[in-house]
């Protein structure tokens, strides 16, 4: 079983709270997962500025959350499949989705869901917890092949008031599948705060009810996260079954880019919970350490920045799919009258041309 105590390797200064996993005694693996954690931030500026321009869709920002998505994916095995929700943005970079691909998503252009690099990982699930069970067929399927592989779900602590959370934890507990259940718990699912959802003490609780262990994690300590997801996964690889984490961490923007948080949470309450941020608290823990510094983190910035504005450049530059495009990959073999307003709407497209 999974222990019950909040997890947590670096305090709010960067300092050591608990001793360091033995990944985290390897600085370039604690620079890596800094560079991942600046990267998404800097991809996170970039999407909402051109979404408040008109050149992006509705967006999820990660600000102040990095940590949960960049640990997890980071204690992930490369045949493993990733479940994210919408707001797992430095998962996906971990595991190789491009800057591109990412905007090309929010842009509304599903190219950016045909990933180069992690095929078999699911794309965004925008509606709140229906992935969860589609993360227990993952796993299902590993199980029943005999592969050594597992399924990580991430959902936001909304998500767990929701049935197809409970339905999917169930069953994953019952079949005893190779899954690990994030929590991004950042206080609100959208306008509600998490005391008006649920009267649980904790999420990670909810376990209990499914018969697997739970654990809570301070979710702004990237190692704690990671510590905690490779545990989980090593035990689901053994055939143990599936776990729950709760990440405690705080959402620092609004829910999306269309929601104006101001209206229900005021800026006292998000300006308490700047200084824990993720971003912050490891770059603390290398220089206390010895590993950066100003110039070191200048040329990072710089790096991220230059890479980012890249990929958006790219994603403006690319143009648009053929109206026929939204009757090509719904069905093998498209149906008659299907066919027919294909052909309709590509002769449309061609005269407006």
């Amino acid at each position: 079983m999974l222990g019950n105590r909040l997890l947590c390797v670096l305090d709010h200064d960067g300092k050591l709270a608990g001793p360091l996993p033995e990944f985290a005694r390897d600085p370039a693996e604690l620079l890596r997962l800094y560079r991942t954690l600046v990267l998404t931030r800097t991809f996170d500026t970039k999407a909402i500025a051109l979404q408040r321009t008109g050149r992006l869709g509705t967006y999820a920002s990660s600000l102040g959350q990095e940590a949960v998505s960049v640990g997890a994916a980071a204690a992930m095995a490369k045949g493993d499949v990733l479940v994210p929700s919408f707001r797992e943005h430095g998962a996906q970079l971990w595991r190789g989705v491009t800057l591109k691909e990412l905007f090309l998503y929010w842009g509304g252009d599903e190219r950016g869901n045909d990933f180069a690099g992690p095929r078999e990982d699911f794309p965004n699930c925008v509606p709140v917890a229906s992935h969860a069970p589609h993360a227990v067929g993952v796993a299902l399927a590993f199980r029943l092949r005999g592969e050594q592989r597992a399924a990580v779900c991430v959902f936001g602590d909304g998500a767990t008031s929701k049935g197809d959370v409970a339905e999917a934890l169930n069953m994953a507990g019952v079949w005893k599948v190779p899954a690990v259940f994030v929590v991004n718990n950042n206080a609100w699912a959208i306008s509600v705060p998490r005391e008006k959802q649920t009267a649980a003490a904790t999420l990670a609780q909810k376990a209990v009810a499914a018969g697997i262990p739970g654990e809570q994690v301070d979710g702004n300590d990237v190692i704690a996260v990671r510590a905690a997801t490779e545990r989980a996964l090593a035990r689901a690889r053994q055939g143990l079954g599936p776990a729950l984490i709760e990440a405690l961490t705080y959402r620092l923007c609004d829910h999306t880019t269309s929601d104006d948080a101001s209206r229900y949470r005021d800026d006292a309450e998000v300006s308490g919970h700047w200084p824990a941020e993720p971003v912050a608290r490891l770059r603390k823990f290398l220089t206390n350490s010895g590993h950066w510094g100003k110039d070191k983190e200048e040329a990072l910035l710089h790096e991220c920045s230059s890479a980012v504005e890249g990929a958006a450049e790219a994603y403006l530059a690319t143009p648009a799919q053929p109206i026929s495009a939204i009757f090509d990959y719904i069905y093998a073999e498209i149906p008659a009258e299907l066919a027919e307003q294909r052909e309709a709407a590509t002769v449309q497209a061609q005269g407006d041309a």
